[in-house]
């Protein structure tokens, strides 16, 4: 499929007339052919109408229709072959097999979303029956089932090229609940955006779904993005990115006539809790593991373990001493894009420069561009807790490690933590009574809560949650990752005696769709 630095609006193919954006091999400095002129209000008007005009119509699909839809999807990627593999390569630095699990890990999502909608029950259908003879009153016949939100626009992630891009959860979890989508797409891999978007839009036309159901844009700067979200016909926001991207889209959301939600993952540290009879009895293990996964893909990932937190004593030393050892082999990796490279370039250098923290070791240099040299980091409790700019994620393979005086300072640490998108307990038998103490903190803290393993990574599966308090994402109810991520763009609708040819298929007593319901408070199965 050939690359023309075009926008897809419906079923067309549109060159913009704005400021271009190019991109550019981080690891060589390349600039990337072709070059992709932005979009503007037009644009954003003419996806948004089309989406408008689709909504209704794409909302009430079949479950069937909509979840083969979803696998032609999955499908129409894998038919990219390694076009889009190359193209994304050359797009992020990254390296064959992480992008192949990663196309992998895209093409699973859509097809779990497909046995989500075949399901249904996201619809969560609850039937109350008329009791027209009640005493003293009588009862309504009521139906609830949830409903699409409407238009969703899901902005590109920097660091997932394709699983949190343009065919990614937000768009997988979007386009099952019944909601057309509208992509920003990153300007970093624009080349890889418009292959996925041509799939998507392939999948469209195959499944015969209306023309708006999918559109995808380019913008230079932020005028677009920001035009999306204040479109009205707009009524949902997906977004994986920095604080500052996702704070200010919040802003526009909630300062327009009708605010809607953003769905916003942005910031996280992701704590590590080194609990003192396993870091005793297993030390050196938990050092291997915890530099195998701080350095994991340059460390660019919005769960990479940028805390560690200890108890003073020969087993931290024991760590530290075999955490340096190991960064001594950690190559410089290529970062993403040049300015997420020169960001943490100079959050480690406000590191190095503290007067209350030590460097413990670092990885080997490199003169290429755009590499990251891992690095670790020590200070104290009472030094960290007093200073916010110690709290800071810094993206990329850099940690921070906090030496605790004892447990009672370890807890204090925990409370004084942002919102994270997890925490992770290394811990033994030992330690369970502290561990219980600390738990219910933790719960208040993160969205997922480790033990014995490492953050890095996220499973996609029914009891995934990928998600936490402010910062680490705007609604500390939602999840980004797993099949609760549908509920994002859904809303709950009764129906009060309504006549039964006026009934969804969902809540009709016949039950034509053989859902899992709740009538008159007892379970219905299918």
């Amino acid at each position: 499929m050939q690359i023309l630095g075009e926008m897809l609006i419906g079923s067309a193919s549109i060159k913009g007339k704005k400021a271009p954006i190019q991109a550019v091999n981080p690891a060589t400095g390349e600039l990337l052919e072709p070059v992709y002129a932005g979009g503007s209000q037009a644009e954003v008007d003419q996806a948004c109408e089309l989406a408008a005009a689709a909504f209704d119509i794409y909302r009430e699909t079949l479950p069937e229709a909509r979840a083969a839809f979803l696998e032609e999807i999955a499908d129409q990627i894998l038919a990219l072959g390694d076009d889009l593999i190359v193209r994304a390569m050359a797009e992020s630095g990254l390296p064959r097999m992480r992008l192949e699990g990663e196309r992998g890990r895209t093409m699973g999502q859509l097809r779990m979303f497909a046995g989500v909608v075949r399901s249904g029950n996201y619809l969560d259908v609850r039937i109350d029956p008329a009791m027209p003879d009640r005493a003293p009153l009588p009862r309504a016949d009521l139906r609830l089932r949830n409903i699409a939100l409407g238009p969703v626009a899901v902005f590109g992630a920097s660091n997932f090229p394709l699983a949190f891009s343009v065919g990614g959860g937000d768009t997988a979890s979007a386009l099952a609940g019944g909601c057309p989508v509208i992509v920003k797409a990153h300007s970093a891999h624009p080349g890889t955006s418009e292959l996925v978007g041509r799939a998507i839009q392939a999948a469209v036309a195959k499944c015969g779904m209306p023309e708006g159901t999918f559109s995808m844009l380019f913008g230079s700067g932020r005028d677009v993005g920001a035009t999306l979200v204040a479109h009205p016909t707009i009524k949902a926001v997906g977004f994986t990115g920095s604080r500052a991207g996702g704070t200010a889209l919040m802003t526009i959301a909630a300062n327009r006539p009708e605010p809607i939600p953003v769905y916003a993952e942005m910031s996280s540290i992701n704590p590590v809790f080194l609990m003192p009879n396993a870091l005793a009895a297993r030390g050196e293990a938990i050092a291997k593991g915890f530099v195998g996964s701080l350095a994991m893909g340059a460390g660019q990932f919005c769960t990479n373990p940028g805390l560690v937190i200890a108890v003073e004593g020969e087993g931290l030393d024991h760590f530290l001493q075999v955490a340096a050892t190991e960064l001594e082999a950690v190559a410089a990796q290529t970062m993403l894009t040049p300015g997420i490279c020169d960001a943490y370039s100079k959050g480690v250098d406000r590191l190095k420069s503290h007067t209350k923290v030590t460097q413990v070791g670092e990885g080997q240099a490199s003169t290429d561009p755009n590499r990251c040299q891992a690095g670790l980091y020590v200070t104290t409790a009472a030094d960290f807790m007093g200073d916010e700019e110690l709290c800071e994620e810094i993206f990329g393979a850099s940690s921070l490690v906090i030496r605790c005086a004892n447990l009672d300072e370890f807890k204090t640490v925990a409370e004084s933590l942002e919102g994270q998108l997890t925490a992770t307990l290394q811990l033994d038998e030992g330690d369970y009574a502290a561990a219980r103490a600390l738990v219910p903190t933790l719960e208040r803290r993160a969205g997922r809560i480790l033990c014995n393993g490492f953050p890095t990574g996220v499973e996609v599966c029914q009891a995934m949650v990928h998600g936490g308090p402010f910062p680490a994402t705007s609604d500390a109810r939602t999840t980004s990752v797993g099949s609760g991520a549908i509920n994002r763009f859904l809303r709950p609708v009764c129906y009060q005696d309504f006549p039964a040819e006026l009934m969804a298929d969902a809540i009709q007593d016949s039950n034509p769709l053989a859902l899992r319901r709740l009538v008159d408070g007892q379970n219905e199965l299918a």
